[in-house]
């Protein structure tokens, strides 16, 4: 019986997990991620299950660039050929002895990558996955040219590239590979920072999002806590403060209000240490890491009647639990223009309602809910100043909500105890006895 319990409860987990998940394969279908990491990455144990995220990703329909580096592999080539590892402003300087090093190394990291994504072993991630790599010269680059004093040689940034190329290799569904290598007309070829590479490619192809994998969990805030969230101001104020956070993670930052400011919809930021850090970020509401983007994620606007559903699964646990009055779905469906909703990433968090009585120049606020996931992030303050905002313009001077459990929270944002003989004589006359619910007043100036 034990084991039929623990049966059934994983059961239902894995349902519920696999319904979670659900939204998210059907809106990342047919986008364009680009996902850029470091040598670092490559050379960590868990490499191999980050590769296998990977496929996973392109097995669900998401176009995939992927973009790499290879600086720790590069280091410990230039290291055993006795050379010099000398950097300026974070660039590294690349002599014509110092590129043959570039090149053995970024090579071997490339192969390594296109072997993972070949598997299809059985009993693994990757089994019947049938992924196939393209990688070339899509970038083609141009010496960065001296920088304090010091010519970085063979060092490059990126010129132009063959986006043409890229969109073609991703319409044939290809996941494209790009390394940290870019070449010029004369037949050079120079070595390019991987982040940059990335955000060019972000930007170019018009890229749904820019992943980085980094050393840091995120961008941390004043208290410690990571910033799940940033826009593009906030991000670019921060990558530009020293001691904000570590170089490498200034850099990504700056990329990432880069990309954003020219198109890119979301960039993130999430760990090379945490297992399935891509999956975990991507696949659930709140992430891990630090997601960029061009505007705040957070809106609040007038509900549509397409909305009608999205309120329903957002009321009814409340309903149930005797929170609020019941409504269905037909009287959702008449009375959809009195609601206003609070929507965070395109996904609907709250919802509230306002009912006017002119001939008193009274409103009640109603249906006032916060997904539970959501009630401690201010949404239902938001909704509360969207909701008296938009009955000062209807010229309601008083506002009034009937509550059974909510007392203190409507009390603590200046509404007051009142009696039943304060409603409007309608609303009265329509006062549920059973209920008990409390009246509460608030002037509006």
């Amino acid at each position: 019986m034990v084991g039929d319990k623990n049966l059934n409860q994983d059961t239902e987990a894995f349902v519920a997990w696999f319904r979670a998940v659900a939204p998210y394969a059907h809106a990342f279908r047919g986008r364009t991620f680009v996902v850029a990491f470091g040598g670092e990455m490559a050379a960590a144990r868990t490499f191999v299950e980050f590769v296998h995220d990977l496929g996973l990703l392109a097995s669900l329909g998401v176009r995939l660039v992927l973009v790499h580096g290879a600086r720790p592999q590069i280091e410990a080539r230039l290291k055993q050929a006795g050379l010099r590892v000398q950097y300026v402003r974070g660039l590294r300087v690349t002599t014509r002895e110092a590129l043959e090093a570039v090149k053995e190394a970024i090579g071997r990291v490339r192969v390594e990558i296109e072997a993972l994504l070949s598997m299809g072993l059985p009993n693994s991630p990757m089994a019947n996955a049938d992924i196939r790599v393209a990688a070339g010269n899509f970038v083609t680059a141009r010496p960065v040219g001296v920088v304090d004093g010091v010519d970085l040689m063979h060092t490059g940034e990126v010129r132009k590239l063959d986006v043409a190329g890229i969109r073609a290799r991703l319409d044939q569904s290809d996941v494209v590979l790009l390394s940290p290598l870019g070449y010029s007309p004369t037949g050079e070829i120079f070595n390019v920072p991987y982040e940059e590479i990335a955000t060019a490619t972000a930007i170019g192809i018009g890229a749904d999002k820019l992943v980085f994998l980094a050393d840091a969990a995120g961008i941390a805030g004043p208290a410690g806590q990571i910033q799940r969230e940033l826009t593009a101001d906030q991000a670019e104020a921060l990558a530009g403060k020293r001691g904000a956070a570590p170089e490498a993670i200034r850099r990504a930052l700056a990329c990432a209000v880069r990309a954003c400011r020219q198109g890119v919809a979301r960039a993130h930021l999430v760990s090379r240490h945490t297992r399935g850090a891509v999956l975990l970020e991507l696949f659930t509401h709140a992430g891990i890491g630090t997601m960029v983007s061009a505007r705040p994620m957070e809106r609040i606007r007038p509900a549509q009647i397409e909305d009608v559903g999205a309120i329903l699964s957002l009321i009814e646990p409340l309903e149930e639990q005797g929170v609020l009055v019941k409504r269905g779905r037909e009287l959702l469906e008449r009375e959809i223009g009195r609601f206003h909703l609070v929507e965070h990433d395109r996904m609907i968090v709250g919802c509230a309602a306002l009912y006017p009585f002119p001939a008193k120049n009274a409103g009640e606020l109603a249906c006032l809910a916060v997904h539970p996931d959501h009630r401690n992030a201010g949404y239902g303050d938001r909704l509360l100043a969207a909701i008296e905002t938009q009955g000062r313009q209807q010229g309601i001077r008083k506002l009034f909500v009937l509550t059974t459990r909510a007392a203190h929270w409507f009390v603590e944002r200046g509404f007051q105890e009142a009696k039943l003989e304060a409603l409007p004589l309608e609303k009265r006359a329509l006062y549920n006895y059973q209920r008990r619910s409390k009246v509460f007043l608030k002037k509006l100036k």
